[in-house]
C-alpha cells in the first residue's frame, strides 16, 4: 500500500479515536450509559471499582483488555489490522486523558442517542478504511479465519450482558437507555459501513488469473472463477465471485483497483454461507 493511502487509512484512525474518546467523556460516562462490546466491558469494570475506592479511569482499561485481544490477533488475524487496531486504542485512551469528562446535557436520552451516534460515527468511518476500533473487531476477524463462527452470538451475548448489568448497577432506567444507545450505534455503523458481516463480491475482469492472485495475497478466501462475455464488447472475460467479511472489504478493493483498474465489481450483502469459506491451504 503506499504513504498516500497509509496515511489516509492513519487518518481515519485517529478521528474514529477522537470521536470514540468523545463520545464517551462528553455523553456516555457522565450518563453512566454503557457502550457495547469491549468498550462496555471497561465502563463496567470502573463502575465495579468505585464502590471500593479504586478509580481506574475507562480509558486505562479499555487499553488493558485490548492487549491480550491485540497478542492473539496478531497471530491470527494479521500484523496490520492488529496494529491499526491497537493504535486505534490507544489513541482513544490518550484522548480520554485529555477531553474533560464533563457532560454537555444532564438528559440521559440526548447522552444516550448522541453518544451512540458520535461513537458509532467514530466506528464506522474507522470500518470502512480497512480498519478497526480493536475488541470485538479483532475478535470477529478471529472467528471468522478460524472456523467461520458467527460473530453476532457472540456480539449479543456481550451486550446482552453488559444491559442486564447496567440495570443492575444503575437500575433498569439506565440499563434502557443502554440499549437504545446500542440500537442507535448500530444503525449509524450499518448507514457508513455495512450491515451484514459477510459480503460476496462479483468481479468481472480481463484479468481473471492476475486478479484471483493478488487477492490471495491479501486475503484468504476461496474464489470461484466463471466464464463471462462483456455485453457491449462481445469480449470474453472472467467472473470472479468471493465471499469476504465487511473487515476486508477496504482490502478487496484496493488490489482490484491496483490490478484492474477497469474491472466491474458488485459488492451485495450475504446473509450466510455454507461450506468452505476460506481458502483451501
Amino acid at each position: 500500500m503506499s504513504v498516500y493511502q497509509e496515511g489516509k487509512v492513519l487518518t481515519m484512525v485517529v478521528i474514529g479515536a477522537f470521536l470514540n474518546a468523545l463520545s464517551l467523556n462528553l455523553f456516555l460516562i457522565p450518563a453512566r450509559v454503557l457502550a457495547g462490546g469491549v468498550t462496555g466491558m471497561a465502563q463496567l469494570i470502573s463502575a465495579l471499582l468505585e464502590p471500593a475506592n479504586v478509580h481506574v479511569s475507562t480509558g486505562l482499561l479499555l487499553l488493558l483488555l485490548n492487549i491480550p485481544v491485540a497478542c492473539i490477533g496478531w497471530l491470527k488475524v494479521g500484523h496490520r489490522f492488529t496494529l491499526y487496531s491497537l493504535t486505534s486504542v490507544v489513541l482513544t485512551t490518550l484522548f480520554m486523558s485529555v477531553i474533560p469528562l464533563k457532560p454537555l446535557t444532564n438528559d440521559i436520552l440526548l447522552d444516550a442517542v448522541f453518544g451512540g451516534v458520535v461513537q458509532a460515527t467514530g466506528v464506522g468511518l474507522t470500518l470502512k478504511f480497512g480498519a478497526s476500533t480493536g475488541g470485538m473487531d479483532i475478535i470477529a476477524m478471529i472467528l471468522s479465519r478460524a472456523k467461520d463462527r458467527p460473530i453476532g452470538v457472540y456480539m449479543f451475548s456481550l451486550n446482552a450482558f453488559i444491559i442486564l448489568s447496567a440495570g443492575f448497577l444503575f437500575g433498569w432506567r439506565r440499563a434502557l437507555y443502554t440499549l437504545l444507545q446500542l440500537y442507535v450505534s448500530t444503525r449509524v455503523i450499518d448507514a457508513i459501513h455495512t450491515r451484514y458481516v459477510k459480503l460476496t463480491a462479483w468481479i468481472v475482469t480481463n484479468k481473471g488469473q492476475a486478479v484471483q492472485q493478488a487477492i490471495y495475497k491479501s486475503l484468504e478466501r476461496g474464489i470461484t472463477r466463471i466464464p463471462a462475455k462483456g455485453g457491449f464488447t462481445n469480449q470474453d472475460k472472467e467472473l470472479l465471485m468471493i465471499v469476504i467479511t465487511r473487515y476486508e472489504l477496504y482490502a478487496l478493493k484496493r488490489v482490484i483497483r491496483i490490478t484492474d483498474p477497469q474491472a466491474f465489481t458488485n459488492v451485495v450483502e450475504t446473509t450466510d454461507v455454507f461450506g468452505l469459506f476460506r481458502k483451501d491451504k
